[in-house]
């Protein structure tokens, strides 16, 4: 029975003495690792402590503790700015991200906006005017230029006149009728005008042809004063 005893207790001495070792062996193994990055680090702080020497005295005739306290401070007394500015970077970052995301959609849609216009011609268009500019300039003299600024309302008038719908009508009919009876044989003879006097179309036409020969003719004050009294009446 003693010698059980005995055994049992010399047993767990021994899981004991077992333990500390591991013990012991394991914190001689982390000393080690320490003592080997403690050698590993050293060189690399003091190459650190030597470059932070080395730039503090680069700048040690400007640098100052008081320019270091001072801008402490001012970042202590905006925080409330310097949140706001970094909310405001991170709208623009969203921004960006959201541009960045519908950018290729704006290009393609670009892409196809000018195809449609090329193939509609308005490039084409844009090349003969360019080329008319050209002509333009290669024409006309600074004179010219002048003149026609001089009298740009006068030819937007006339322009204006001739868009006018009775205006346009009465050209486009007379040029429908000319094209119509251009071929056709005409009878000069002195009977065969005579029995085109008779006509009272004819005769209509060939008083208002008179009349404005006569409008022509006559000098420009002469021109204004029917003009001002309302124009000419065909009939």
């Amino acid at each position: 029975m003693d010698t059980s005893l005995a055994l049992d207790d010399l047993a767990l001495l021994h899981a004991k003495l077992d333990h500390l070792t591991n013990l012991l062996e394991g914190q001689r193994r982390r000393q080690q690792e320490m003592d080997e990055l403690k050698r590993d680090l050293i060189p690399i702080a003091n190459q650190m402590v030597q470059l932070t020497i080395d730039q503090l005295a680069e700048i040690d005739s400007e640098f100052q503790l008081e320019d270091l306290l001072y801008l402490l401070k001012r970042l202590l007394r905006n925080t409330r700015k310097l949140v706001m500015a970094l909310d405001r970077l991170d709208a623009v970052m969203g921004l960006a991200d959201e541009a960045t995301l519908i950018g290729p959609q704006v290009f393609d849609q670009a892409v196809e906006t000018l195809d449609q216009l090329e193939r509609k011609g308005y490039f084409r268009l844009a090349r003969q005017g360019g080329r008319i500019v050209d002509q333009i300039v290669t024409e006309f003299s600074e004179d010219d230029v002048r003149l026609l600024g001089d009298n740009i309302v006068l030819i937007l008038n006339t322009i204006k006149d001739l868009t006018q719908p009775e205006i346009l009508r009465f050209v486009r009919s007379t040029l429908l009728i000319a094209e119509q009876e251009i071929d056709k044989p005409v009878d000069v003879s002195y009977g065969g005008l005579l029995r085109q006097m008779r006509d009272p179309a004819v005769r209509r036409g060939l008083a208002l042809t008179m009349r404005v020969l006569h409008v022509i003719g006559a000098p420009a004050d002469d021109r204004e004063r029917p003009q001002a009294a309302g124009g000419l009446s065909p009939g």
